[in-house]
């Protein structure tokens, strides 16, 4: 049974434009074909054509990213023109577009009123890119080294926020169709605003539409789903998906673990080792990445670092060493890097690949830990603090 923290009747129904038509990009085969199907009477399509004009709707969506009815070419006119009064191919408002220095995009999507989300794309991410995704809308985690953990929840958010997610992006990058080579993005990463674990139905069936061969093509492999530790939903969540499984780790005992992370008073270190090691298809090759994020003087010393690697043990795993991205408030500052790469030096000698990852988007606030939908203007004196605790390279 999926872990839920709002009711089914808080969620949107079937999405609307402003002209009050149905809202067909982000949508499933399965919801497009029950529209179909619903609208027979205006539509004037028989049952036994509703698979066939799914399948089209779908590529024509997924494959090439059409905003223009006329550009469905294998479909006939008047059919279009029965289409165009029911349906819209609008996609939501981008409230804002910022490009890093480091050619990392954050996007600030508005999906409905007071409904806001942030995505990030950050470029050079296993030899291409990789779109992070947010899942809810806040969260309810309070991690304390996280900007998000600030931002009260406001709702999951549904498949289809998820999956326009990837649409604003593929628009703003310019690619479509899918089958284009040298495509920039190529990954998706759960790893953006809230638990995806605490939305694990929603996020489950955006992967039915990402991963869809027809569609936007994105293989189950290229896929990353990052939790906090909500125990009783990984194992599930790895049979439903067959996406790789992160865990935001941070601390490698108890004790120091609930300090930040007070999620792990309810689900204690053991309990979610077991779960790693209970994960689908967990190997060699489908290793656990451990996220660790570098808190100066907090979980950087050498004792921690062998913590850490006796918790490993016999986990198909690799661990990323995140130097911490400082935001507006946060009373935490990063690691020196010296102090850093002992840490990597650890932990590596032990058989587990640690690299450091490379701070993407800092300067728009879009790297790890950073993303908050809640508009926040900064006087140039608070960047300055920001970039003076950054550790040099």
């Amino acid at each position: 049974m999926s872990t839920t923290l709002i009711s089914e009747t808080n969620r949107p129904t079937a999405p609307a434009s402003g002209d009050g038509l149905i809202m067909l990009v982000g949508l499933g085969r399965k919801e497009i074909a029950a529209h179909l199907t619903e609208l027979e009477p205006i539509l004037g399509i028989e049952p036994k054509k509703v698979r066939m004009r799914t399948k089209q709707l779908f590529q024509w969506i997924y494959n090439f990213g059409v905003t223009e009815w006329s550009q469905m070419t294998n479909i006939a006119k008047p059919l279009r023109a029965k289409f165009e009064t029911v349906f819209s191919l609008e996609r939501p408002e981008v409230i804002e577009r910022q490009v890093s220095v480091d050619g990392t995009r954050k996007y600030l999507i508005r999906m409905g009123p007071g409904i806001e989300v942030e995505s990030v794309f950050i470029p050079d991410v296993s030899k291409t890119g990789a779109l992070c995704v947010s899942s809810q809308v806040g969260c309810t985690l309070t991690c304390k080294f996280c900007h998000t953990g600030t931002q009260k929840l406001v709702r999951n958010l549904t498949a289809r926020e998820i999956v326009l997610q990837i649409i604003i992006a593929r628009d703003d990058l310019g690619e479509w169709p899918t089958t284009q080579e040298n495509r920039k993005l190529t990954n998706i990463v759960f790893m953006g605003m809230g638990e995806p674990l605490y939305n694990t139905e929603q996020v489950g069936d955006s992967l039915d539409i990402i991963c869809d061969p027809e569609g936007l093509g994105i293989g189950r492999r290229r896929i990353t789903v990052s939790t906090s530790g909500v125990v009783p939903e990984i194992v599930p969540m790895g049979a439903r998906t067959s996406a790789m499984l992160a865990i935001s780790l941070h601390a490698a005992n108890d004790e120091l673990r609930e300090q930040i992370m007070p999620i792990n008073r309810k689900y204690p270190l053991k309990d979610l080792m077991q779960a790693c090691r209970d994960y689908p298809g967990l190997s060699n090759s489908r290793r656990i990445t451990f996220e660790y994020v570098m808190l100066k003087g907090i979980n950087d010393q050498p004792w921690h670092a062998k913590q850490l690697i006796r918790l490993l043990k016999g986990i198909p795993a690799k661990v990323n060493l995140i130097p911490f991205n400082p935001w507006p408030g946060s009373e935490y500052e990063c690691s020196d890097w010296e102090t850093i790469e002992t840490f990597s030096d650890l932990v590596n000698s032990a058989g587990y690949a640690s690299p450091i990852r490379t701070p993407r988007g800092r300067d728009i606030l879009a790297a790890c830990g950073q993303l908050k939908s809640e508009s926040e203007k900064m006087r140039a004196s608070e960047k300055r603090k920001l970039e003076q605790q950054t550790p040099e390279s």
